[in-house]
């Protein structure tokens, strides 16, 4: 992918796969949401006592996978470290909006005010790519 697009893949919805590295562990990985514009980091919200911040807190870094579901696969894989910060009420309802919308997203930040999420931004330091559209593209046509 050409980094525009793989940009505009990241920023579409996807759930995606957070991974973030255990001692004497395999990493942990986790279904997420996320958000991401084209050249910034990509941000999640993470409840408090959860063990993504904990392992966050320990090594400073993160990976993120977004893939497609149906064909033709694609998928996106960014890297790099992170930075823990204060609760953020906006940006859970910017989370809940985006992958519930506003109704659904509404009674959501309903079920979970009493929750204490930290806001982590993951920078995109490295990045992975594969789109196999092109090559499903040849085979269809012959080719």
């Amino acid at each position: 992918m050409t980094k525009s697009d793989r940009e505009a893949f990241l920023a579409d919805v996807h759930v995606g796969m957070v991974g973030i590295a255990r001692d004497g562990a395999p990493p942990l990985t986790a279904p997420v949401w996320y958000c991401y514009e084209p050249g910034g980091d990509v941000v999640f919200a993470f409840e408090a006592d959860s063990e993504k911040i904990s392992l966050l807190r320990t090594t400073g870094e993160a990976s993120l996978c977004a893939q497609t579901e149906s064909m033709p696969y694609k998928y996106v894989t960014v890297e790099g470290p992170v930075v823990i910060e204060t609760p953020d009420v906006a940006v859970d309802a910017s989370l809940a909006h985006r992958y519930l919308g506003k109704e659904l997203g509404d009674i959501y930040l309903g079920a979970i005010a009493d929750s204490v999420t930290f806001v982590v931004r993951l920078t995109t330091a490295r990045w992975r790519t594969v789109d196999y559209g092109p090559f499903v593209e040849r085979v269809l046509a012959g080719g």
